[in-house]
């Protein structure tokens, strides 16, 4: 866990997008990301990535909750030109190379300040975009020209507090941001499968966890999402660190009632990955 350091309060005053601007209504993500690998290899999942950046209303701006930004206290991106972060490791030389120069939004992390009342949200110049969120922007945007800020996950908190956190971002949808959450509904690399004809396969607890959690989503209650440790042993090897799982919490907190809720990928890999993702609106 990242122990971040605040770097003030003062951000730049230049605007990478116009809030004055109108905007529309936006859909809300999450994604199941899986390997990084899925930015380089031509597959179900990233083919699927990119046909969501081509059909989905093009978006002013981005802003991403990833699995791999785990801080105490809630933090956002606030630089004009964020790093690509290459956090992991035992991959090809080429992933490492690879670089996502999408421009940041010191005027969206203000935003995202001034929109969440609940909790102190600190303003960061030192983290910038991780795996979570690169891997996964580069099918859906490869040119890299919409600016993205990252939202910590504060692992002090619970997951009702993430679920929250998410409703309270609500208003930024009106606003033509995207709002992506980027993780795995099941998520354990100390089951992982590396046997040919795994790779778009699961486990049997690891189907009934995801399984369980798409019932839920459909019901529109997401009390038992909030709750997850109810399914028992599925959920004990499914959410085994939760920081995976946390960044669905704030997509189903963005719901409306009038939401339809449309479901990809629905398949699991390596055994213990979940690949769904989910589109609220």
């Amino acid at each position: 866990m990242l122990d971040c350091q605040e770097s003030g309060s003062k951000m730049t005053s230049e605007k990478s997008f116009e809030m004055s601007e109108p905007g529309r209504k936006m859909p809300a993500l999450f994604i199941g990301h899986g390997t990084p690998m899925n930015t380089l290899e031509d597959n179900t999942f990233s083919r699927n990535w990119q046909e969501l950046g081509q059909n989905l209303p093009r978006p002013r701006a981005i802003l991403c909750v990833s699995a791999h930004w785990e801080t105490r206290g809630s933090y956002v991106t606030a630089m004009s030109d964020p790093q690509t972060i290459h956090d992991f490791g035992g991959f090809p030389r080429a992933l490492f190379e690879y670089q996502y120069p999408a421009p940041g939004s010191p005027e969206l992390a203000r935003l995202v300040q001034e929109t969440v009342a609940s909790t102190p949200v600190k303003a960061d110049q030192s983290w910038g975009l991780d795996h979570g969120t690169w891997s996964v922007l580069a099918r859906m945007y490869p040119q890299a020209d919409i600016p993205v800020v990252q939202l910590s996950l504060d692992r002090s908190k619970d997951p009702a507090f993430h679920y929250a956190l998410g409703k309270e971002l609500h208003k930024l949808r009106e606003q033509g941001i995207l709002i992506l959450g980027s993780g795995n509904i099941v998520h354990n690399l100390r089951t992982i499968v590396f046997q040919e004809g795994w790779e778009e396969k699961g486990l049997d607890w690891a189907i009934e966890f995801d399984e369980a959690i798409k019932k839920v989503i459909l019901s529109g209650d997401h009390t038992d999402a909030i709750h997850y440790e109810k399914f028992g042993r599925a959920a004990q090897l499914a959410v085994n660190s939760a920081e995976h799982y946390l960044p669905l919490l704030y997509i189903l907190g963005l719901q409306d009632e009038q939401d339809r809720v449309t479901f990809y990928t629905e398949k699991c890999a390596f055994g213990s990955l979940s690949m769904r993702s989910v589109q609220i609106g």
